[in-house]
This record gives C-alpha cells, sequence and structure tokens, in this order.
C-alpha cells in the first residue's frame, strides 16, 4: 500500500472515532462503562473475525508466540485505554476527555524513543505540539480544572500512546492487521465482560436502550476504525500515525456542526488550521527533504 493511502486510512479512523466519541458519551445514559466497552468489542470482534481468518490462511508465515504475546499486550493497552476513558466520562466533560486524550500525540514520540531508542523525524516534534494545541483551540481553548475523570482521561492518553506504538511495531513486522485486530478486540470484551459481571447490573433494558450507540461503536468506531488503524500503521511511522488520528477531534467538531446543530467557536476553526498544518508537516516535509537530497547528489 502507497503511504499517501495508508494516510487516508489513519484518517478515515479519525472521522469513524470522531463520531464515536459522542456515542460513548451519550451510550452513559442508559448503560454502566464496562458493559458497553463488553458489547462494543464482542460485536467488533465478530465483525473483523471472518476477515483475520482469511487473513490468516493467505499468509505464508505463521505467527509466532512473540508475536501473539505482542497483539495481546496490545489489546491489553486497548482495554486499559478505553476503561479509563470510558470510565472517566462519567466526572468530566466531553471537551476535556477530548483535550487531555489528545495528549496521546505528544506522548508517542516520546515512547518512540524511550522504548524504541529511535528518534523520530525532527518535524515530528513541533507537527505534534501544533496538533496538540489544535485539539485545544478545537475544544474551545479554555482552562482545564482537573478532576477524577480528567486524571483518567490523561491516563487513557498514556495507553492510547503505547497501543499506537505497539501496532507500530508488531503490525508492521507481522503483516497481519486484521489478525491483530481481531486478537485485541477479542481480549479487551473478555475482559471487559468480567469486569461488568463483577461491578455493573446486566439489564435487557439498558442494553436495547443503548442498542444504537453500541451497533455503531462496535461495527465502526472499533471493528472497522481500530482495524484501519492497524493497516494504516503497516506504511507509516507511529508518531507520525498519532498525528493522523488526532483528526478524531476536528471531525468530532465537523459532525457535531452537522448533526447536532453544535457551533464552532473562532478559536476552534484555528484550531482546525493548526491540526491541518500538522498533518501537512509530516506528509509533506520529509517528501522534500528527501527530494532536495537526492538532487544534490545529482
Amino acid at each position: 500500500m502507497h503511504r499517501a493511502k495508508a494516510n487516508l486510512c489513519l484518517l478515515l479512523a479519525g472521522a469513524l472515532w470522531g463520531i464515536g466519541f459522542v456515542t460513548q458519551s451519550t451510550a452513559m445514559e442508559a448503560i454502566g462503562p464496562m458493559l458497553f466497552i463488553a458489547l462494543r468489542f464482542v460485536l467488533a470482534t465478530l465483525v473483523v473475525l471472518p476477515f483475520a481468518l482469511l487473513e490468516s490462511r493467505k499468509a505464508s508465515i505463521r505467527l509466532s508466540i512473540r508475536d501473539l504475546s505482542g497483539f495481546l499486550w496490545i489489546g491489553l493497552a486497548m482495554f486499559a485505554g478505553m476503561t479509563a476513558q470510558q470510565i472517566g466520562l462519567l466526572t468530566t466533560t466531553v471537551t476535556n476527555a477530548g483535550i487531555l486524550t489528545g495528549l496521546y500525540v505528544v506522548f508517542v514520540p516520546f515512547l518512540v524513543v524511550v522504548f524504541l531508542r529511535r528518534p523520530p523525524h525532527p518535524v515530528v516534534w513541533p507537527a505534534a505540539l501544533l496538533a496538540f494545541v489544535g485539539i485545544w483551540l478545537l475544544s474551545g481553548g479554555h482552562a482545564l480544572s482537573l478532576n477524577s475523570g480528567d486524571a483518567l482521561a490523561i491516563l487513557c492518553a498514556v495507553f492510547w500512546a503505547g497501543q499506537v506504538l505497539m501496532i507500530g511495531v508488531f503490525g508492521q513486522r507481522t503483516g497481519r492487521p486484521l489478525t491483530l485486530s481481531a486478537v485485541q478486540f477479542a481480549l479487551c470484551a473478555v475482559l471487559a465482560l468480567v469486569a461488568a459481571l463483577l461491578t455493573e447490573p446486566i439489564l435487557w433494558t439498558a442494553i436495547k436502550d443503548a442498542l444504537p450507540e453500541i451497533l455503531y461503536a462496535g461495527i465502526f468506531a472499533s471493528g472497522v476504525a481500530f482495524s484501519l488503524q492497524a493497516i494504516g500503521q503497516r506504511y507509516t511511522t507511529p508518531a507520525q500515525a498519532a498525528i493522523f488520528l488526532s483528526t478524531e477531534a476536528l471531525f468530532a467538531a465537523l459532525f457535531g456542526a452537522l448533526f447536532l446543530g453544535e457551533r464552532v467557536a473562532a478559536l476552534g476553526y484555528l484550531g482546525c488550521a493548526l491540526i491541518f498544518v500538522a498533518i501537512l508537516l509530516v506528509e509533506v516535509t520529509p517528501a522534500l527533504l528527501q527530494r532536495r537530497a537526492k538532487a544534490v547528489k545529482a
């Protein structure tokens, strides 16, 4: 896959998550956070599993124990991040959660340096900062008064950064993005279901009331979007992928305006512009520098 197509996959994932962020919040009016996570990832597993099995049949190399353990670690990071985000939404606003979750854009380059001993392209640092400032402005540019929900959103950002980093490693090495997705979805579903059975009432009426949100979150925001992330990250670096995925906030504002009648303030439009500039920096700058280097050598 060409890098441009991979980046389109990441942008589409961001768009699907942008809508999904609203459904995560509204679902909490009817259903507990752990049961919602369990049901969305059961559905996501069922959506992706047939394609993962087909991918496995066509694969020329079998997965090693190390690869499978890596997939499981990715699933644990997803479960931890999703749990922190979902529970955090009980005590914080969608605005605060969106801003603080967006910190993973800044965390990923640091994790790349610490764990992979691989400094990202220099342009990633200013681009990551621009993307986060853009998310903050898009959410209103207000000062945050941190509570327990905000702390959970920051913790979510740490786990998201770890998930992005590990997908970049194991997705590229195995070439099995759909199998990776199926494993992380299944593990997340099992862990969330166990937690829901231990801590929350299981009411069919509540499930019925939250069914539209569960269907969207399970099929599109999970099954499709996270699979697109795994596919796209095979052809780009974790730090650059995080910047493209940060468009979640931009699309959330766009769809909020289209479907909910929400208005974006002037600062929000500036935030959109900064996110767009950040994407252009990581997409265009390395290619321009490479061409310039080739021209000098010629």
